[in-house]
C-alpha cells in the first residue's frame, strides 16, 4: 500500500523529512477494523512528533491522526462496524498513523461518519472534536444537554485562548451552541477574529494584548472556565488572573517551565490537562467513550448545529503535499484545518 513515512526526524524544508513509501497492507485482528483511507487532516501533534531529533527509525514510521474512510475488513471481535461502513477517527498515537492507504484502528475509538459530509469535510473533525469535547465536558465538567447552561442567567462564560486553530474552531461551536456558554475567544488578526465570530464567539480579545484589560472592557471581571490551546507558559498568568473563584483552567499544550500554580490558591481554582490519546494509550475502561462522542459529533453535524472546520484541501495524499501542510502549520497562521484527499 502507498504511505507517507519518515525514518529520520528532519526540518520540514528537507525533502527527506516525509517520504513516499510502499508498505505491506495490514490484517485486522481482535477489535481492529481495517479502513481504506479517503482523506486525512494535519494537526500540530504531527509536526511535534516529526520535529528534528537524533533518533533514526529502523523501519519507516507513518504519522497522522485524523482520517475518514471506508471499512474494508474487520477483526473477529468487532461488533460496531461492518465492511462498507463510512467512518472517521483520530486513532492511537502508539500505533501506525493515518498517512497510508489502509490503517488498523480499534473500533472503540471510531465513529460513524456524518452522513451529510464528504470524506475531506469529515476528516477535519475527529482529533479536534475529541480534544474539544473532552476538554469541555470531561476535564472542565461543563454540563452537557439536557443539563446545558443556556438557561442560566447570567450565562456562564469561557475564555478560549487560541480560538481560530483546529481545536478552538470546534470548541467555540460546542461551548456556544451545545453547552450554552458565553464564549470569549482570542484572535490576533482581523481574519482570525472574523472566523471565531462566525463560529459563534460572542466576544473576541487579542491574546498578544492585555487580556485582563480587554475582558474588563467587555464587561467580564472574570470567567468561569478557561481553555488554553496555545503556549501555556505565556498565557497561564493571564488565565489565572481571568479565572473566577472556584473556576477551572484546562490546557492541551505542554509547558516548558514550571507554572505558577500558586496563582490559583486563593481562588480555590482548578487546573487540568487534556490529552486526547490518553484513553487509547492506556487502554482505559472507558475507551468506547471516544467512539460515542464521535457519533454524537456526527449527529450534531447532520443536525446543522455544528459544522466542519476544513479551510484548505490538498490533493493527492503524497509526501510533497503533506510537507506543504506541515510547513503551513509550523508557520503558525493556519485558520481551521488543512485536509488532504485521495491517494
Amino acid at each position: 500500500m502507498k504511505a507517507i513515512a519518515l525514518t529520520r526526524y528532519l526540518p520540514i524544508e528537507n525533502p527527506e523529512s516525509l517520504l513516499d513509501v510502499t508498505l505491506a497492507k495490514p490484517i485486522p485482528q481482535g477489535r481492529d477494523i481495517l479502513v481504506e483511507i479517503k482523506a486525512i487532516a494535519v494537526n500540530p501533534v504531527d509536526c511535534k512528533v516529526r520535529a528534528p531529533k537524533e533518533t533514526v527509525e529502523k523501519a519507516p514510521r507513518v504519522l497522522g491522526w485524523d482520517a475518514a474512510g471506508v471499512v474494508q475488513a474487520v477483526g473477529p471481535d468487532v461488533s460496531r462496524f461492518k465492511v462498507g461502513d463510512k467512518v472517521f477517527y483520530a486513532g492511537d498515537i502508539t500505533r501506525p498513523g493515518s498517512n497510508s492507504e489502509f490503517q488498523l484502528v480499534d473500533e472503540r475509538i471510531v465513529g460513524n461518519m456524518p452522513a451529510t459530509l464528504s470524506f475531506e469535510q469529515a476528516a477535519a473533525l475527529p482529533l479536534t472534536a475529541i480534544t474539544a469535547w473532552e476538554a469541555l465536558f470531561d476535564r472542565l465538567q461543563v454540563p452537557t444537554p439536557p443539563h446545558a447552561l443556556s438557561h442560566v442567567t447570567p450565562r456562564k462564560s469561557i475564555l478560549i485562548i487560541g480560538g481560530a486553530g483546529g481545536v478552538g474552531s470546534i470548541a467555540i461551536q460546542l461551548a456556544a451552541k451545545v453547552a450554552g456558554l458565553t464564549v470569549i475567544a482570542t484572535a490576533s488578526r482581523p481574519e482570525s477574529a472574523q472566523w471565531v465570530r462566525e463560529l459563534g464567539a460572542h466576544q473576541v480579545v487579542n491574546h498578544f494584548g492585555d487580556m485582563a484589560a480587554e475582558l474588563k472592557e467587555r464587561g467580564f471581571d472574570n470567567v468561569d472556565y478557561v481553555l488554553i490551546l496555545n503556549d501555556t507558559d505565556r498565557h497561564f498568568p493571564a488565565a489565572a488572573a481571568a479565572i473566577a473563584p472556584q473556576g477551572t483552567i484546562c490546557t492541551i499544550v505542554e509547558n516548558s517551565a514550571p507554572l505558577p500554580i500558586n496563582l490559583l490558591t486563593a481562588k480555590s481554582a482548578g487546573f487540568v490537562w487534556e490529552f486526547m490519546f490518553t484513553r487509547s494509550m492506556f487502554q482505559t475502561a472507558d475507551m468506547q467513550e471516544q467512539g460515542n462522542l464521535l457519533d454524537e459529533v456526527a449527529r450534531l453535524v447532520d443536525s446543522k448545529i455544528i459544522h466542519t472546520t476544513v479551510t484548505q484541501v490538498l490533493s493527492p495524499i503524497n509526501a510533497a503535499n503533506l510537507r506543504q501542510a506541515h510547513a503551513a502549520l509550523e508557520a503558525g497562521h493556519v485558520i481551521g484545518k488543512i485536509v488532504l484527499k485521495d491517494f
